[in-house]
């Protein structure tokens, strides 16, 4: 009964893998010989050993409580995890586990003590950051651009510029065979599913081949089926060398046990640190039995909970404290040695009734497609000698550089005009295909122009009608100020992740991205207020001059630039949430206080200094002098010129009655110039210092 319940994995070894491939079906479901061959084309480069090692690692936040006061997330842990091994953190909510990936990914510097080592030398974190890489919980991707695009576009950007553009096109395809996105190449990533969503992000930080990668959370909202793709995945780069860290909650017990070393944490201490095979038989040793027939990775968590006792929890600690753990592991290590090499070494007994596996050191993970994932002996997954230096794309000794120089760019594979050119085209294409940046825009600025045209046709030479022309002016401002503002803050707080993510991971220096979106989306800024502009002026019977036309549309579309610029500064600054909330807000007092709905001689002299911060204001100033300014001719008037409603003629008249006649147009056209340049540039600090909050 025990055997018929008892969760069986098998191994297979390299005499059954090339009996499977003769026969057809093989250990992946539904898959066939055929597919299993195609699927060992492509064999990722092994990398050369870079363990990381962290001493007495301490990390504390303020704490909320006390003004004075901090409270320790992590207390002085210790740990190595070794390359070639797939590395599990774990810990019950609050145990530290994101704060510890976060801080040997370089993510977070500040308020940290202890010793961060790499291949026993101090961490030199520029240097880290460019042979390493960081796959968040969350798939943050550009949903407008196809896998193949977004893949050629990391290839660009973090591939050598001298490398022939033949070559990364072929790494990026052999990169998507080996994942099982070759079939999907085509698929935007707003249609993939999670698990090729999940398996996009790896293949994105694959191009430069990184020899250290951290994955928070790789299992989190995937399917049973997709979680074993990714953790297959996380094996088989394992498997060539590389360190592979990853928090994970909770694993079923297949996944758990295709994890070689785990690192379990509970309230910032450790708990136990070494392999997962030994886990179970170091908790019996400890009075720890895993109860019949459970998944081992759900005792553990039991116990770090502190369901079985917090004197067992402090227990623990004191024994990886006092160095007992690594003694037992120690003797496990050389009882293991001791015994008989047999080619498959049953660890019934180590693990209890828990789980029964049967495990082989040669037999490692390889190929993952589309629900399936297929084994391949270690020596057949290593190429020879040769073929590994040539497929590696950058070179032992580059791992270890210093960088040089203090320019952000330098740091990077490509200069700063190639990031730029890569970015510039990847936004263009981003804002090409997407409805609500383009065609939406595009259709309310016709539609809001021709109901505007329709509602004042005509009026604009009309001295009766001057006031609703104005009004219609105004309305010109307004309209084109929500219109740039809103969209906006809707997508850059988006876009906002995912540049995070490329930067940190060191695709692009934050000049170059923000350069780029910048330019990128200008044209449209430019083209959709002069379409609307063009519109309104003549449908409205504006002067039939056209200097006045030009100068009419130079102010709308600086209008538009200013306030897309302010709603680039709100979605830099903060979250979705608030910048939907905030871009309307903002709003209300440039409208208030822009001269139309109260004269600047009415508003207190206390508050008078606001009308000066709005850009509204100037505006419109400025389009009242297009208008109606430099010598304007007589407007017409049907009724007698004594007439009272004639009495608005003359230009000038119109002016003062406006509280516009001391308004010089090119002082106004000047401020909007300042309030564009310092706008953007603020923007870019604040981006700075958002990437640099985060760390």
């Amino acid at each position: 009964m025990a055997e018929l319940l008892s969760v069986h994995v098998h191994i297979p070894q390299k005499d059954d893998i090339w009996q499977l491939k003769s026969q057809g079906p093989g250990l992946s479901r539904n898959s066939s010989a055929q597919q299993f061959d195609n699927k060992l084309k492509y064999n990722l480069p092994r990398k050369r050993t870079l363990d990381i090692e962290f001493r007495d690692l301490k990390y504390s936040v303020k704490d909320g409580h006390h003004k004075k006061g901090r409270k320790e997330i992590l207390k002085g842990i210790s740990g190595r995890f070794k390359s070639g091994e797939l590395t599990a953190i774990m810990g019950p909510s609050g145990a530290g586990k994101s704060s510890l990936m976060n801080i040997l990914a370089g993510y977070r510097i500040s308020d940290i003590e202890g010793d961060i080592l790499v291949k026993g030398k101090t961490r030199n974190l520029r240097s880290f950051r460019k042979y390493s890489c960081y796959i968040m919980q969350d798939d943050h991707l550009l949903p407008h651009l196809s896998v193949e695009e977004a893949m050629m576009c990391s290839a660009n950007l973090k591939l050598d510029e001298s490398m022939p553009q033949a070559d990364k096109e072929k790494e990026v395809h052999d990169i998507l065979e080996t994942l099982g996105l070759s079939e999907h190449k085509k698929t935007r990533a707003s249609n993939l599913s999670g698990g090729q969503r999940k398996r996009l992000s790896i293949a994105l930080e694959m191009v430069n081949n990184p020899p250290i990668m951290f994955f928070d959370e790789p299992t989190s909202g995937l399917d049973s089926s997709s979680c074993f793709q990714c953790i297959s995945l996380l094996k088989n780069l394992a498997a060539g060398g590389r360190v592979i860290i990853c928090t994970i909650h909770q694993p079923s017990a297949k996944l758990f046990m295709m994890f070689d070393h785990l690192y379990m944490l509970t309230d910032g201490e450790v708990l136990y640190k070494g392999g997962v095979k030994q886990m179970l038989p170091y908790l019996k040793s400890m009075g720890l039995e895993c109860p019949p027939y459970n998944n081992p990775a759900d005792y553990v968590m039991e116990v770090a909970a502190g369901d079985s006792g917090e004197e067992n929890v402090h227990m623990l600690m004191n024994s990886v404290k006092s160095g007992n753990l690594d003694k037992f592991l120690a003797n496990e290590t050389v009882n293991n040695s001791n015994r008989s090499s047999n080619t498959s070494i049953n660890t019934e007994s180590e693990l209890g009734d828990c789980i029964q596996i049967d495990a082989n050191e040669n037999t490692k993970l390889l190929a993952v497609s589309d629900g399936n994932a297929s084994y391949i002996p270690a020596d057949d997954f290593m190429t020879d000698g040769q073929d590994n230096s040539s497929r590696s794309t950058e070179s032992d000794s580059s791992l270890t550089e210093e960088i040089a120089g203090d320019h952000e760019c330098h740091t990077f594979n490509t200069s700063c005009f190639t990031q730029f050119k890569i970015l510039f085209i990847r936004t263009f294409m981003s804002i090409m295909r997407d409805a609500t940046l383009t065609r939406l825009r595009l259709i309310s600025h016709l539609t809001v122009g021709i109901l505007i045209g329709v509602l004042y046709l005509g009026i604009g030479n009309e001295a009766t009608k001057v006031f609703n022309n104005a009004g219609c002016l105004f309305f010109c401002m307004l309209f084109l100020m929500f219109s740039a503002l809103m969209p906006t803050v809707l997508t850059f707080p988006m876009e906002m992740t995912v540049c995070v993510r490329e930067h940190l991971n060191y695709w692009y220096s934050l000049k170059a991205y923000y350069l780029a979106k910048t330019m990128a989306d200008m044209p449209f800024q430019i083209i959709f207020p002069l379409i609307y502009g063009s519109i309104v002026y003549w449908m409205t019977s504006q002067p039939s001059d056209f200097m006045r036309f030009v100068m009419f549309l130079t102010l709308l579309t600086q209008t538009s630039l200013v306030a897309q610029s302010l709603g680039l500064l709100i979605g830099a600054a903060t979250s979705l949430q608030v910048a939907v909330f905030l871009g309307p807000i903002t709003g209300i007092p440039l409208l208030m206080f822009s001269g139309f709905f109260v004269n600047f001689d009415t508003i207190p002299i206390y508050l008078q200094w606001i009308t000066y911060m709005s850009y509204i204001s100037y505006a419109f100033e400025g389009v009242l002098q297009a208008v109606y300014g430099f010598d304007r001719e007589a407007l017409e008037c049907e009724k007698a010129a004594q007439s009272p409603e004639c009495r608005y003629m003359k230009s000038e008249t119109i002016l003062t009655e406006l509280d516009v006649d001391d308004a010089k147009f090119y002082v106004d056209f000047i401020v909007l110039c300042v309030f564009f340049i310092v706008l953007r540039v603020s923007c870019y600090f604040v981006l700075r210092w958002r990437v640099k909050a985060q760390r």
